[in-house]
């Protein structure tokens, strides 16, 4: 196969599978995903929504959480990992939002990245999931897959990120996302596949003997 074929047997097989891919990370508004989404960083989306229930009962909405101590927010989602710069990024961004965007979660990529603890991955989440904008959020899952299956080459995230928006339609990005990661968490993990055992892999690459090693993000 070559490159094209591959990406449209990995955009149909992903799409059979996984027809309405749901959004991972519980949330109600826009607000509570960026939350959410910040919290996720090196973090599996089970813990953090095991932990928001008890951060959006303190605070769900960025007026109260400008008002909560951060070393209150930091207790609280503590079981996240990296509770000091996320509790900081949390309380700053919903100071942020209130100021500068009359408590409404900017529908704007730019505006985004300037929150604190916010980067591009979250951002383009956020736009995705929270306001229907086409994204390709490419965390190091995403880049891992795209390197097995012949996607990309990049060398990290940034990379993958321009050869996968070229290589499929923006209105189908959204949803390609989310099965791209639901795929590699049920059949093409890290552990569980080395680029040889999962059904994508053997049907992309038929003749791979060796273990696809990638570059890391």
């Amino acid at each position: 196969m070559i490159k094209t074929q591959r990406a449209a047997y990995v955009q149909k097989r992903l799409a059979e599978l996984y027809p309405n891919p749901p959004i991972p990370l519980d949330h109600k508004d826009p607000y509570t995903l960026l939350v959410a989404v910040l919290l996720s960083a090196q973090c599996t989306d089970v813990r953090v929504n095991q932990i928001t229930p008890s951060l959006f009962a303190v605070a769900d909405n960025p007026a109260d959480m400008q008002k909560v101590p951060v070393e209150e927010i930091q207790e609280i989602i503590r079981p996240c990992g990296l509770s000091p710069m996320k509790s900081k990024g949390i309380s700053g961004l919903s100071k942020i939002i209130m100021d500068e965007h009359g408590g409404e979660v900017p529908a704007d990529m730019a505006a985004l990245e300037k929150l604190p603890g916010v980067g591009h991955k979250t951002a383009s989440v956020v736009m995705s999931q929270a306001f229907g904008v086409p994204a390709f959020p490419v965390d190091t899952h995403i880049h891992r897959l795209a390197q097995r299956w012949g996607l990309s080459s990049g060398k990290n995230v940034t990379e993958t990120e321009k050869d996968l928006k070229r290589l499929f339609p923006k209105e189908t990005w959204n949803d390609l996302h989310l099965q791209i990661i639901y795929y590699g968490r049920e059949h093409c993990s890290a552990r569980g596949c080395d680029g040889t055992v999962c059904e994508i892999c053997q049907t992309v690459y038929p003749d791979r003997k060796r273990a696809k090693k990638t570059k890391k993000a």
